[in-house]
């Protein structure tokens, strides 16, 4: 066999084995992961005697499909969906527009001084919550947003996170300014480049930020748990403690619950999957 070829079939088997090699490990760590999300769907199908049994069941028998029904029965599950629902909408729609407007900025206009706050604003992510927690919440109550949804989705408007505005900054300096500099020439406004060009541009990565603002704000219990004293105006992250009372839980309608809880993040990730790899893939093409 020719030395030349010789070497070039050992490198294609190589780097096929090295591929196969890696394809069984992401596998084996899908699974892993997959478990905790199997064993929430299996307890929510089992009966009270299965779950005190001390038996690790995976397969219940039979599967109490009923359990689905008597938990959302159990809390006021459609009002506490409906207000997550509003509050999450509310608050991407606030924070999207609020990280889009601020990244543009800082990606395309020219101001004094605009790379130090960007510094600063990017030294605002290593502040802990636990810092501003008190303050905020102080400020809310006199500004009379306490037990409202306005403490929940108000503040999206006023910032939308230092995360989602680098993020989308770095993904505006990507595209070309030639394009910007072209639409100028030709009577276009700093607005109307952001909205007839950039943004029909960037599906990706304002994808990918609405995907993380979604998550964040549909299953965030730390703020409604704090603002909201009503329990009809709770969203499904604090309802779901009412399955737990003084002295017992109700597991297997807790599971139930939380699986329904999980399904649209479930629907919504698959739904934008695409726009999300390839947004968080290009995002850092240019630091």
């Amino acid at each position: 066999m020719n030395p030349i070829y010789r070497g070039q079939h050992r490198r294609t088997v190589t780097h096929a084995t090295g591929r196969i090699m890696l394809y069984l490990l992401l596998g084996l760590g899908a699974l892993v992961s997959l478990v905790p999300f199997a064993w929430m769907v299996s307890t929510s199908l089992q009966s009270r005697a299965e779950l005190l049994s001390g038996r690790i069941v995976w397969i219940p028998k039979p599967p109490l499909w009923s359990n689905y029904a008597d938990a959302v029965s159990y809390i006021p599950f459609a009002g506490y969906l409906a207000n997550t629902a509003f509050v999450t909408v509310v608050s991407v729609a606030g924070a999207l527009g609020a990280a889009t407007l601020v990244a543009y900025g800082f990606a395309r206009l020219r101001a004094p001084g605009k790379d130090f706050l960007f510094s600063v604003l990017l030294g605002s992510m290593m502040l802990p919550g636990q810092v501003t927690m008190i303050p905020v919440f102080i400020l809310f109550r006199r500004l009379g947003w306490y037990n409202s949804f306005k403490a929940l989705t108000l503040p999206s408007f006023l910032g939308g996170g230092a995360f989602n505005i680098f993020l989308l900054r770095q993904f505006f300096m990507t595209i070309p300014n030639e394009l910007s500099e072209a639409a100028k020439i030709d009577g276009c406004s700093d607005l109307g480049v952001l909205t007839r060009m950039i943004l029909p541009l960037s599906k990706p990565a304002l994808s990918a930020v609405a995907v993380f603002l979604f998550v964040a704000n549909w299953t965030d219990f730390m703020a409604p748990l704090i603002y909201l004293s009503d329990q009809s105006r709770y969203t499904l992250a604090v309802g779901l403690r009412l399955f737990q009372s003084t002295h017992s839980t109700e597991f297997s309608l807790l599971m139930a619950a939380t699986f329904l809880f999980t399904l649209p993040i479930i629907i919504i990730f698959f739904l934008a999957q695409n726009y999300f790899v390839e947004g968080v893939t290009l995002t850092g093409i240019n630091g």
